[in-house]
């Protein structure tokens, strides 16, 4: 067993500039010869599963019962091949021939997903979202996998895992995991986390505690806490005597740093810094000395000897042409030695990052590029407000426009036709005329979009004695948030409370569900174009929070599960684009903290994401620097573009524009044309998607025309300069897919293992057809 798990970390060792390209001229390349047939193995991993590229550039389904997020291939000494593991929407997936696969979840908590089809409720066990995969290069039964809240750990290649915890118990968010055997010996494990940055672990010593280590991790200036770390890297070292041990290496997530983790000193020294305001590194791996990695449109490399870059792989471009054959965006690959154009085979992840352009959800090209404005209900019920409007639209170049249909005291804005809607829904007496409505904007070709609010919902709070709302456990009554206990008492001797104007209903319920989607589907079904879910969360302000319970939280579910469990059973019935409005930190932080908007997350069930980056929202320090004129340019550009990132491409983040004053300092001083103007120079240069104003009122005084690709920035933020890319987050779409039929012949053929055949011996897949080789 010992020989099986043996890792080779340095096999075919060669000059680190061999095999890669500078200056898009190769340095080397190695001859076009055959591999064995285990190494010739050209793997992609995909939202559609796991595939065999072949020889033809065509793809052989392996796995396709689920997304696969990552692959981690372990080769070990001897007969014994390559072991795989891949990160995928099913968990851990295991093979050791690529035609059986089983499931190594045991151990990991899952999330009970409630699912309901009108009639029935049913339970599932779900595996979290996985964040990463990591194993110990010096020993491989050493594995590490975290969920957003818990890192897990197995000494025996993943057959059962168990928590270690995370460096916060309050604040979820790990982004990555690393294990590994350190010089002295110890093993270790490393996590990411949004805030604290890097943190280490003894996972066997006695008092195991995880220690936080910033020291060195560069964050945005005016910030106060190291930006988030995109990946862990353990790179195998060996000493005179030849003792072998793992140096660390890290990336970020928005910022184009890599760095090494002394391990003495406990601190990060950056190696490498990029020349982008706004980038990414991501998914580290090694050829021999040299580090490679994804970014975006790219890949990038670094000596970590001489600490320059040989360039990117001379063989590159033929990898991107074969990733084009596989159904569904590639996010990870197994290039083999053959195919490198290396001394060895390159594991590759993250490779959404190549075709930024390509916005990953099927209603991308509905959605994409709506620029509107948010219109209060009470100004569409009248010709009045309509017409000015549809004006307001077209003298500023927009497109779009929002308008409650289901408001923040759940009164329904429109007449419902709907017989489950009008029995629970109360209708508001400045409802819309809806048909008359949609034909007015649809005249201008407006795009529609109706804000519903979801669990934050006087009115169905209240429906039938409260059988809906959030529940007071000490009252026995609905809840509602106390916001202050006033000096002095009523009339009967009672401490006067003070409480938030918000009822809240549960968002365990299945009910409630069946109430929002039926809403958003009528409204879908009269002239709608896109259904905005606002409210997507749990109350979160209360003196008396603790005391609010949940009558329908079924036996292990999470908060987490039920937003979950609420999005999936939208998704299966609304036809439709469908966005959610998060709270600006969420879409800036990998937390969803409190509310449950884990933004990652919900961008697996959603296509739109629209976080309020309010500038007037954040502290007065944040992102307030020279020139603090261009505050709100800066919240914009960035907030914009990690989130992007955050979501990895799989839905549109169009955020909502701060189009109205408070008073604080910054806005006294600064608030005017020029403020919001900015806010969308921001977005333009950051992600360029779209974007919706917000003001409450309807009052738009202050906004101009939409700014073109060639408007000039009106500042002097220095990311605006045009020595930058535009957008930060990049442009190049994926090529189109080569064929989406892949032959049933192939995969069975494969599946017999007759993929033991070189690639070099003219092996093509379509034409492998038992009457015409007898022929």
């Amino acid at each position: 067993m010992a020989l099986l798990l043996f890792f080779i970390a340095s096999v075919f060792f060669i000059a680190p500039e061999k095999g890669f390209a500078q200056d898009a001229k190769p340095l080397y390349e190695l001859p076009s010869s055959a591999d064995s047939g285990r190494e010739a193995i050209f793997l992609a991993g995909s939202d559609k599963g796991l595939y065999r590229i072949a020889s033809s550039n065509t793809a052989i389904p392996l796995w396709t019962d689920g997304k696969v997020e990552q692959i981690v291939r372990i080769e070990a000494g001897g007969n014994f091949g390559e072991r795989w593991y891949f990160r995928t929407s099913k968990g851990i997936v295991y093979s050791e021939n690529l035609a059986d696969f089983e499931l190594r979840n045991k151990g990991i908590a899952p999330l009970i997903i409630k699912k309901y089809d009108g009639k029935t409720v049913t339970l599932t066990e779900q595996v979290p979202i996985l964040k990463d995969l990591a194993f110990d290069p010096l020993n491989p039964l050493n594995m590490a996998t975290a969920t957003e809240n818990d890192v897990y750990i197995t000494s025996d290649g993943g057959r059962e895992w168990k928590s270690i915890g995370s460096t916060s118990r309050i604040t979820p968010g790990i982004k990555a995991v690393a294990i590994a055997t350190m010089e002295g010996g110890a093993l270790a494990v490393f996590e990411s986390h949004p805030i604290f940055g890097l943190s280490y672990i003894f996972p066997y010593a006695k008092n195991a505690a995880w220690q936080d280590v910033p020291k060195g991790i560069k964050m945005p200036a005016s910030l106060t806490s190291p930006d988030e770390i995109s990946d862990i890297y353990p790179l195998v070292r060996t000493k005179a005597d030849g003792t072998k041990y793992a140096e660390i290496y890290f990336a970020q997530s928005y910022l184009p740093n890599l760095y090494r983790f002394d391990w003495n000193l406990k601190t990060s020294v950056c190696i490498y810094e990029g020349t982008e305001p706004a980038d990414s590194i991501e998914s580290i791996t090694s050829v021999g000395g040299v580090l490679v990695f994804t970014r975006i449109e790219s890949l990038g490399s670094i000596d970590v000897a001489s600490l320059q870059s040989p360039g990117i792989p001379a063989n590159f471009e033929n990898w991107k042409r074969s990733f084009s054959c596989v159904p569904g965006i590639v996010n990870a690959a197994w290039v083999p030695k053959s195919k490198s154009g290396l001394a060895e085979g390159l594991l590759l992840g993250e490779l959404w990052m190549l075709y930024p352009g390509t916005i990953n959800t099927p209603y991308a090209e509905k959605a994409n590029l709506k620029k509107g404005v948010y219109m209060p209900p009470n100004r569409g019920s009248e010709q009045t407000g309509i017409d000015n409007f549809r004006k307001l639209i077209n003298n500023n170049n927009l497109n779009a426009l929002v308008i409650d249909m289901k408001d923040d005291y759940g009164l329904l804005r429109y007449k419902p036709r709907d017989p489950l809607v009008a029995e629970k829904g109360r209708v508001s007496q400045y409802a819309v005329d809806i048909d008359h409505f949609v034909s007015e904007f649809k005249k201008d070709k407006v795009y529609l979009i109706a804000r519903i609010v979801v669990f934050k919902d006087r009115n169905l709070a209240k429906y039938s004695g409260g059988k809906y709302a959030v529940w007071d456990a000490a009252s026995k009554s609905p809840w509602v948030g106390i916001k202050s206990y006033d000096d002095g008492s009523d009339s009967a001797g009672k401490k006067t409370v003070s409480y938030y104007d918000e009822n809240w209903v549960d968002p365990y319920s299945e009910e409630v569900w069946e109430y929002n989607v039926a809403v958003a589907k009528e409204l879908i079904a009269r002239g709608f174009d896109e259904i905005q879910f606002d409210y997507i969360r749990f109350p979160t302000d209360g003196l008396n929070l603790k005391s609010a319970s949940y009558r329908r939280q079924s036996k292990g579910m999470t908060k987490e599960s039920a937003l979950i469990s609420f999005l999936s059973y939208a998704r299966e019935n609304i036809d439709a684009p469908i966005g959610i409005d998060i709270y600006g930190a969420n879409g800036w932080y990998r937390s969803g903290t409190r509310t449950g908007q884990d933004a990652e997350m919900l961008g697996e069930y959603v296509d739109v994401i629209s976080p309020m980056f309010y500038p007037n929202h954040f502290e007065h320090e944040f992102m307030n620097r020279a020139p603090y004129a261009d505050r709100t340019y800066r919240i914009y550009y960035y907030g914009t573009f990690r989130a992007s990132v955050m979501t990895r491409n799989r839905t549109i983040i169009r955020p909502w524009v701060q189009a109205f004053r408070l008073n604080v300092s910054y806005d006294r001083q600064y608030y005017g044309t020029e403020y919001i103007q900015k806010e969308i120079f921001g977005v333009r240069d950051s992600v360029d998607r779209g974007y919706l104003y917000w003001n409450n009122l309807g009052a738009y005084d202050y906004i101009l025309p939409d700014v073109t690709a060639e408007s000039k920035y009106i500042g002097t933020a220095p990311e605006a300069d045009e020595k930058f890319r535009k957008p930060a987050f990049g442009s190049a779409v994926k090529p189109p897919f080569a064929d989406e039929t892949v032959s049933v012949l192939d995969s069975v053929l494969h599946q017999e293992k007759t993929r033991k055949e070189s690639e070099a011996s003219g092996y093509t897949p379509f034409l492998y057809i038992p009457f015409m080789r007898l022929r």
